[in-house]
């Protein structure tokens, strides 16, 4: 799909049709040895890596922003080059955040109810690394950070009335970071009227529209879709969604949506059986972060939410995205095989009562003998 999307704009620009392939799959060939070496080297060593990453990727973050350093396109500076390729460290971080938060979670499960440990902390370094995304006008990163943010934090037990604390004061920064930059304002506008602007900001969602429905139940062929021939801007990245639907049909859009349902499910079965909390934290984080940045691609490919710069996972061409996502599978399949029943142990690893976290303790305490008697 990465081919059909961009060869007749890769044959225009670098006069050879696989140049976008090319990349995509020296990306793949990396990507997979990464997953190898995630999987056979275990996620409990990649533990021991979560502060260096998390201070790599925050220093590459912070050097994106320098204008000898960093790439721009598109008016975004979020890449930086090395030799003909360019990385996007964003795309590190989130991976680095659900390490790190994968980490102090299971560190700290006995006090996460607790504001100044539990909360406080995830939520600095959280904003931190968000921040820095927004400041490479990467808001569609920062959404689903936030997302992986709030889920990790409420599996792990944290008081649901500082969450929704958390949420309620968010809520003015995000309209802050909308209205106080114009293209992104517009772009809201855009989409809730999106036929006022379909020769502006609303181009985009109006293209993928069509693309859709041109496709039709079965779609018009591979190779066959009219979108990409440069009326559909982004179509081998952020719109791929709409080439598939134009090309195979709502039936193989339907096919795609239930893979990641598949993937979905296998990484909470994965993060239900882990045989310890970081693993259980770990596959829950990774599982939430396909899955919710799948959900907001296909979101905005469909015109249900806003025009965001989000990949669909393992689909779009992005070796950053790629490569990162099929290192985070490794450390997924990794927990999934070292199975143990971490939550069917514990019960501080799952969200309970303090009346029923109070039964099982008891119960744990309590020896066999006992309590046959």
């Amino acid at each position: 799909m990465v081919y059909s999307a961009s060869a007749v704009t890769a044959a225009a620009r670098y006069k050879d049709s696989f140049h976008f392939l090319w990349r995509q799959l020296i990306a793949m060939g990396i990507g997979l040895g990464f997953l190898v070496i995630a999987l056979k080297k275990g996620y409990r060593r990649a533990e021991a890596l979560t502060y260096p990453f998390l201070l790599l990727t925050g220093l590459a973050l912070v050097l994106v922003l320098l204008p000898f350093v960093g790439h721009m396109a598109g008016g975004a500076r979020r890449w930086i080059r090395v030799g003909p390729f360019s990385l996007q460290p964003a795309e590190a971080a989130k991976l680095a955040l659900v390490l790190y938060l994968a980490h102090s979670l299971a560190k700290k499960r006995d006090k996460v109810r607790m504001f100044s440990i539990g909360l406080l902390p995830h939520l600095v370094v959280a904003g931190a690394v968000m921040a820095l995304c927004l400041l490479e006008k990467d808001l569609g990163t920062s959404v689903v950070m936030a997302l992986v943010l709030f889920v990790m934090l409420f599996a792990a037990g944290a008081k649901v009335s500082y969450l929704l604390g958390a949420f309620l004061l968010s809520l003015p920064l995000a309209w802050k970071a909308i209205a106080g930059t114009p293209y992104r304002l517009t772009r809201v506008l855009a989409w809730l009227d999106p036929f006022a602007y379909r020769r502006g900001a609303g181009y985009q969602m109006w293209e993928s529209m069509v693309g859709i429905g041109n496709g039709g139940w079965l779609g018009q062929g591979l190779g066959q879709g009219r979108s990409k021939l440069f009326y559909l801007p982004e179509a081998h990245t952020d719109f791929i969604a709409a080439v598939i639907a134009e090309e195979v049909g709502l039936v193989g859009l339907a096919i795609l949506i239930l893979l990641y349902a598949i993937f979905v499910w296998r990484g909470l079965r994965a993060a239900y059986n882990a045989a310890d909390a970081f693993g259980c934290y770990l596959a829950l984080g990774v599982t939430t972060l396909v899955g919710v940045q799948a959900l907001v691609n296909l979101g905005v490919v469909t015109v249900l939410l806003p025009t965001k710069g989000l990949t669909l996972p393992f689909v779009s061409y992005g070796g950053s995205s790629l490569m990162t996502l099929l290192a985070a599978s490794g450390l997924l399949l990794s927990v999934s095989a070292c199975r143990g029943g971490f939550l069917r142990r514990g019960s501080q690893a799952v969200r309970t009562s303090t009346r029923d976290a109070t039964r099982d303790a008891t119960r744990e305490a309590t020896p066999a003998g006992e309590g046959a008697r």
